[in-house]
């Protein structure tokens, strides 16, 4: 069985039909393994989604259909199952409309563990997580293949639970103090200084950045803006002012906050948290992490952007 009970939203209307649902894994899988969220999409339209940086590796388990994925300097990658680690900057995801499969959020500290690849090498990158170079006994596609066969989400969650356990346990451990470090960033909303932090698990800082970089992916201080700007972007879609904002998340000021945001998400604050009250983004959306804001639906034609995000200068399409 999985970890709570399983939660399910679905709808269906003129734009076609949709279905989420939501557990946590067992809880000897977590922290490491933070949720599942299964998709089920039926849209008339072909869908495109704007993914901010967040605290966390995703994995999508695909039960068939494609994904395109982009991101500013790097040529657009199509699959169907994905692994995308640590990312400081924003990325595209399209597809033609329909599109099933499992979504799994990992700490990064757990991802070194089941994939045993350092994760600065995975930083800013979409792959194939059967590219990756593991040992596991089970192929990701595979595993994605048995998800699809079963009749319900909550045998599905139940499967995921019993492979990523194994998976865990047969994987590179990560070290205690690095999951603690990041325990501790996540709790401040990445406001622990460094030599703090180091200090807090009893390690030089040159020594936690090294260990951070392999099983973090980001340095401690690029993992600290991620989690800073996270909780700066819940708080802008709370209805909180960038000034507020700013203060509260330990930006120098507003414009500090304003260049960062633009750097990680492509538009500015003020920009994000108008498209957030958009009609089209109570459409069936859901942000990877609950109760974040990680998510923007945006037009479906690709003309109308250049790369992640331009999409808000050239036109302010949204939708």
């Amino acid at each position: 069985m999985t970890g709570n009970a399983v939660r399910t939203r679905s709808g269906e209307g003129p734009g076609g039909s949709w279905e989420f649902a939501f557990a946590l894994p067992h809880p000897r899988l977590r922290p490491g393994v933070m949720s599942y969220r299964g998709i089920r999409l039926g849209m008339t339209r072909p869908r495109r989604r704007l993914e901010t940086p967040i605290g966390a590796a995703t994995l999508l388990l695909g039960f068939g259909e494609p994904v395109r994925i982009s991101r500013a300097g790097r040529a657009p990658d199509t699959l169907v199952s994905v692994y995308c680690g640590p990312t400081t900057t924003p990325a595209v995801g399209e597809h033609g409309g329909r599109l099933s499969g499992i979504e799994v959020l990992l700490t990064p500290w757990a991802a070194f563990t089941l994939f045993g690849t350092p994760q600065h090498e995975l930083v800013n990158r979409t792959v194939d997580p059967d590219e990756l170079p593991h040992a596991l006994a089970t192929s990701v596609g595979e595993l994605a293949a048995a998800l699809a066969a079963l009749p319900c989400w909550a045998d599905r969650f139940g499967l995921l639970d019993d492979i990523l356990g194994r998976w865990r346990d047969a994987g590179t451990p990560s070290s205690e103090r690095v999951a603690r470090a990041w325990s501790l960033l996540v709790r401040t909303g990445g406001a622990i200084p460094v030599p703090r932090l180091a200090e807090e698990v009893g390690w030089s800082v040159r020594h936690l950045e090294n260990r951070f970089r392999e099983q973090i992916g980001l340095g401690p201080k690029a993992a600290a803006r991620v989690l800073r700007l996270q909780r700066a972007r819940r708080l802008l879609a709370e209805g909180q002012s960038a000034a507020e904002t700013a203060a509260l998340c330990g930006f120098y000021d507003q414009a500090h906050l304003s260049g960062e945001f633009k750097a990680m998400t492509g538009c500015t604050p003020r920009e994000f948290a108008q498209a957030r009250r958009l009609p089209v983004q109570a459409s069936p959306v859901a942000d990877r992490q609950s109760g974040e804001a990680t998510s923007l639906v945006l037009s479906a034609r690709s003309e109308d952007w250049s790369g992640p995000g331009a999409h808000f200068s050239k036109t302010g399409r949204i939708g």
